[in-house]
């Protein structure tokens, strides 16, 4: 009974032992997949440990970075050269001379010697009053003159037969006297008519008009028999069109270059009519003798030669003046500035790389700057700077040619590209 005790029990537990291990092996299998990835990577490492020969390199991972691609640039060179200083500014065509035409006595229009806009020329006659009253004061004035000159006639035979009497003592001295007041107060008379013959002949010419200056006649105002008030009817409007002036403001930076300009002889003007209608050129004639001070500038004046009459008065041209030169100064493009919050700098390229260096400008011109701060030949970044560091690795890009575009990359053929792509061998499916 005993025996069988003992094998029912052993029996039992082999049982429970086998219900045991099949239980441990379901929970391993039905174990969460980060068990199985937290432990898998060191399997590769064991693995590997074991397999590999002593003298084999285990693989590592590179901590370093790979360098930045060069930026593509284009650049110039910087020159050493002349430099003129243009002042430019907008200013306006004046004439010299411009005349309001008046009457100078009441009168009426009795003819038309021009027409509206004719050109005329000094002392040619304009306009014919009625001066038929002031040629009657003038004859009158003449005749006058002719009464007064037989009063003298009859007051110096008078005074030369008084001296005879005298001599003779058959007369007193006081009636000598008396016959040479009356020869003085003769000639004084006819020196008030011949006075009054010029003030009669001033009134006569009033009534013919001629032009003061030689120009281009505006608009008439009048017309045969029109009344006219003494220095009220404007008749016509003479302006002078050759030579011809351009008023200008000048800053106040460029006064002391202006007046020595003008000492010499007069900087050269240029003046350029809007749309194309062309450019002239002048010389500088006049600087103001004050600044104003509203604006910081002063009024400067140029004169022209206007014998075609291009230059017409109130048009609005463009004036470029010459004011002085720098002389062998280091010029580069204006594109090339870089203003920054150091100042103005430029990126000189040297050995592929971008140097960033200061500079300073002194003055800009059609789009050139003259600067300080570098050589003449260095290559100075002009498009693609804004892309640039300190040191940046650069590449030059062809320059656009003259028909704009730009010159061919030199990139491999087509056949070139396609080789590889013929020279590898094609998979298998």
């Amino acid at each position: 009974m005993n025996s069988s005790y003992y094998s029912l029990a052993l029996s039992v537990a082999v049982i429970f032992l086998g219900l045991a291990g099949c239980g441990e092996k379901k929970s391993i299998e039905n174990a969460p997949p980060k068990a199985a990835t937290q432990a898998a990577p060191q399997a590769p490492t064991q693995a590997s440990t074991q397999g590999a020969s002593p003298s084999a390199p285990v693989p590592t991972t590179p901590t370093s970075t790979p360098s930045a691609p060069p930026v593509s640039v284009t650049t110039a060179r910087a020159e050493t050269r002349d430099m003129a200083i243009n002042l430019k500014a907008s200013g306006s065509v004046f004439p010299l001379a411009s005349v309001d035409i008046k009457a100078q006595t009441s009168s009426v229009v009795t003819k038309l010697h021009i027409r509206d806009g004719d050109f005329v020329r000094a002392g040619q006659p304009l306009f014919s009053l009625d001066a038929r009253a002031d040629e009657a004061n003038l004859a009158k004035a003449r005749a006058q003159l002719a009464k007064d000159q037989a009063t003298l006639a009859d007051a110096q035979r008078q005074y030369k037969r008084a001296q005879e009497l005298k001599a003779q003592n058959f007369v007193a001295q006081s009636a000598l006297d008396s016959a040479q007041t009356a020869v003085e107060s003769a000639n004084a008379t006819l020196a008030a008519d011949q006075a009054a013959i010029d003030a009669a002949r001033v009134a006569v010419s009033y009534g013919q008009i001629n032009s003061p200056l030689s120009g281009r006649a505006g608009a008439l105002t009048v017309t045969v028999g029109t009344a006219l008030q003494s220095n009220i009817t404007s008749l016509v409007t003479v302006t002078q069109l050759d030579p011809i002036s351009v008023n200008f403001n000048l800053p106040q930076r460029n006064l002391a270059d202006a007046i020595a300009a003008l000492k010499s002889g007069g900087a050269k003007v240029t003046a350029t009519l809007a749309d194309n209608g062309g450019s002239f050129q002048g010389r500088l004639s006049f600087v103001d003798n004050a600044v104003d001070p509203s604006s910081g500038t002063v009024k400067a004046r140029a004169l022209f030669a206007n014998k075609d009459g291009r230059l017409w008065p109130g048009a609005f041209v463009e004036i470029s003046q010459t004011i002085s030169t720098l002389k062998d100064t280091v010029v580069v493009p204006q594109a090339a500035l870089i203003q920054s919050a150091r100042g103005t700098i430029v990126y000189v390229v040297e050995d592929g790389k971008a140097i960033l260096k200061p500079v300073k400008q002194i003055s800009s011109q059609s789009g050139e700057a003259a600067i300080t701060g570098i050589n003449a030949g260095d290559s100075v970044v002009v498009d693609g700077k804004q892309n640039l560091r300190p040191g940046a690795l650069v590449v030059e890009r062809p320059k656009e040619s003259k028909t704009g575009a730009a010159a061919p990359l030199a990139a491999p053929s087509l056949a070139a590209a396609s080789a590889p792509l013929a020279a590898s061998p094609r998979s298998k499916p």
